[in-house]
């Protein structure tokens, strides 16, 4: 089955030749593009794509792009897309003035989402599920990843895995899974037992998640409210002994270290950095590491801003990801994280776009297949409505210009 797309406006994120690394620095704002395009998929793969003169004659199946852009799908490679219960009124409460940590302190936040999870058969969790991620392609996200972490027991933190496997099995989405059982300290562990968890974690979770193969990465959510660094090495000591590597939340709130022992070992991102200190930039500078950043978050919360334009004019490699979870980003769509990155972090478009694709599958290690336009790559794609310019997908935030999404070679 052949699918040729014709007349494009503008071919978004072409490349010749697949990028072995993440783009880095001032490479985010070099956008390739080919205008009055065409593209051919076959067998669920890019076969070929070029300028207009050059057109294939035929298809099995034809489209018309005329006035459309065409660019590659959202790769988010940071989301808790498996949750039991929205958190609107701890929304409400911080407008009333709480902070997140006095919530969390409280019982709330991930405790709250932990305990409704617990409560909550494996199927239910899997039909909520399922509807949030069809709702998230059908804003162009193609590739996702999907953390436990509101399990916080052996048995939820398994369930939370397998209803992320069965989405796997069920969606033409590509997911990874990452197991984040170092999300929050349970209550009946605060008090001197501490330790207690983290064994709990290493003894008994890790083992059973990687004799299912229900994961292929591990997470700890480092901050003072949550896991200190020490903790963090401890738990990613014990997971790369199941070929877990890192992909970690850091200095969402403080700056207390992660970021260099996360890179130390061998993190394939470091994700929120909220707050950056320059020992940190010249870390993640010298190292393959990618900053995921997270703009809905502290949009939601009100809180301080990523420093992406520090970043990227020091050569860091920056990825950009929804965050799409109850308590702090309770929405999913990759276009309008895309708008945030622009207005709240000073990305530019081609960065921001770039950051949410390209970058975001290598974030995943998936760049080999995802993120850009290339020959032999899998077929997933947006067409955009038609548009005046690229930089007015993020410029009209509140619009819905994603008119169809391919995902593996057919029409989602």
């Amino acid at each position: 089955m052949s699918l040729l797309i014709t007349n494009i406006k503008q071919l978004i994120l072409t490349e010749e030749s697949p990028r072995q690394k993440p783009l880095r620095g001032a490479e985010l704002s070099q956008l390739s593009f080919i205008e009055n395009a065409f593209l051919l998929i076959e067998n669920k793969r890019i076969a070929d794509f070029g300028p207009m003169e050059r057109c294939p004659e035929r298809a099995d199946k034809t489209w018309d792009a005329t006035g459309r852009f065409v660019l590659p799908s959202w790769c988010d490679s940071h989301t808790h897309l498996v949750f039991a219960k929205s958190r609107e009124e701890e929304w409400v409460n911080r407008i009333k003035g709480m902070s997140y940590e006095e919530i969390a302190n409280r019982g709330g936040g991930i405790l709250n989402s932990a305990n409704r999870l617990q409560e909550t058969p494996e199927e239910m969790l899997f039909e909520q599920a399922s509807k949030r991620l069809n709702e998230v392609a059908r804003s162009g996200t193609g590739l996702i990843e999907i953390k436990s972490g509101y399990g916080l027991s052996v048995e939820s933190e398994l369930k939370m895995l397998r209803v992320v496997r069965r989405l796997k099995e069920s969606s033409n989405v590509e997911i990874k899974a990452t197991f984040l059982g170092a999300h929050s300290v349970p209550m009946a562990y605060r008090n001197g037992n501490r330790q207690g968890y983290i064994d709990l974690i290493i003894k008994e979770m890790l083992p059973k998640i990687a004799a299912e193969g229900l994961a292929d990465y591990v997470d700890v959510f480092c901050e003072k409210l949550a896991f200190s660094v020490a903790e963090m090495e401890e738990i990613l000591i014990a997971a790369s002994n199941y070929g877990l590597r890192p992909k970690v939340h850091v200095n969402q709130f403080n700056c207390l270290g992660g970021i260099e022992a996360a890179v130390r070992h061998g993190a394939v991102s470091v994700d929120h950095l909220e707050v950056v200190d320059e020992a940190d930039i010249e870390v993640l500078k010298a190292s393959e590491t990618i900053a995921t950043l997270l703009p809905s978050a502290p949009f939601f919360l009100q809180d301080h801003i990523p420093p992406a334009r520090k970043l990227l004019d020091n050569n860091v490699a920056v990825a950009v990801a929804s965050d799409f979870n109850p308590g702090t980003s309770p929405s999913g769509k990759m276009p309008f994280v895309i708008s945030l990155a622009c207005i709240m972090m000073r990305m530019q478009p081609e960065e921001a776009i770039q950051a949410a694709t390209l970058n975001g599958a290598f974030a995943l290690e998936c760049a080999e297949d995802y993120g850009s336009i290339a020959r032999g790559k899998i077929a997933n794609l947006i067409m955009t409505k038609p548009m005046p310019s690229l930089a007015y997908l993020p410029y009209a935030f509140g619009s819905d210009l994603v008119d169809k999404v391919v995902l593996k070679g057919g029409l989602f």
